[in-house]
């Protein structure tokens, strides 16, 4: 048996209005992609709740908790119990008034590794994200698990490369994605629904490629107010190539087997890290390069 050779599962769901509906729901996947065999576990973003962030409103500012808290707590029994890493987005209350879209990370004997803060936050019609959350300050992160060490960005920062470079560079073999993304329900146009979520599928896809590493994002399913989300959950070697993918509509558990020991070979046959220029990326820190 080949030890690199990881089997992770990502779970796309639906979610109701109750937050413990969610969580117990959440629960009973992981357990079922434990039977799966997976040892790496990914959860969509805000799993516990709906996507509140389409209205800017108080209330959800209710469901906000703390990491650790009763969320981690109940996964970190679990984790422990099946003897599987989870990775899980929630809404972290920081202190009061100030909240953050956090990823927890909880390895394979129940320890509560740490969490990422999401750094880029969207502020677009049905994501108004910059209402409930404020940015990232713990930068960029890897975790060492049992099965691997893995990075974590969430959702809006699969749009940026530099996000998943800095990830990459610390040694994460896997990037991980809980996505939350859709469109918009009365957006009719077949075109501009394919063309969005291809672009979606390109950017991740491309991260692999560049970074040498497997990319794997777990997007919720259902329609919520007016946005439909498209699930197509998926997982790509680091060629590029899609080696596993969820279906648009409905739940399910996606599972992909990821050999950890072919990532010096990819690396090898297209040494992009190897040729970077790192003396002329200066200006990268730059908004604009004005002239």
């Amino acid at each position: 048996m080949n030890p690199e050779q990881i089997r992770i599962a990502l779970v796309q769901m639906t979610c109701r209005e109750n937050p413990a509906d969610n969580l117990a729901k959440a629960v009973s996947r992981i357990r079922d992609a434990a039977v799966g065999g997976a040892r790496i576990v990914c959860l969509q973003e805000l799993f516990t709740t709906l996507y509140f962030c389409q209205t800017e409103d108080y209330a959800p500012f209710g469901y906000a908790e703390p990491i650790p808290g009763p969320a981690t707590d109940t996964l970190q029994q679990l984790a422990r119990e099946l003897e599987v890493v989870i990775v899980a987005s929630l809404f972290e209350v920081r202190a009061k008034g100030l909240h953050h879209n956090t990823a927890a990370v909880i390895d394979a004997d129940g320890s509560y590794l740490g969490k990422y803060r999401k750094m880029h936050i969207p502020d677009d019609p049905g994501f108004y994200e910059k209402f409930y959350f404020i940015p990232g300050d713990l930068g960029y992160k890897v975790f060492k698990t049992r099965y691997g060490t893995i990075g974590v960005l969430i959702c809006w920062d699969q749009w940026y490369p530099e996000a998943a470079r800095l990830t990459a560079l610390q040694g994460a073999d896997i990037l991980f994605y809980p996505t939350a993304i859709g469109w918009a329900a009365s957006e009719s146009s077949e075109m501009v629904r394919s063309s969005q979520r291809q672009a979606w599928k390109t950017i991740q896809t491309s991260h692999a490629v560049a970074n040498g590493v497997f990319v794997a994002a777990a997007n919720r399913a259902g329609t919520e107010g007016e946005l439909e989300f498209w699930g197509n959950s998926f997982v790509s070697d680091p060629f590029g190539q899609v080696v596993a993918e969820a279906a648009h509509t409905g739940e399910e558990i996606l599972y992909a087997d990821c050999d950890l020991s072919r990532i010096a070979f990819y690396r090898s046959h297209w040494p992009f890290m190897r040729d970077r220029r790192i003396d002329s990326y200066g200006d990268i820190t730059r908004r604009w390069i004005d002239q």
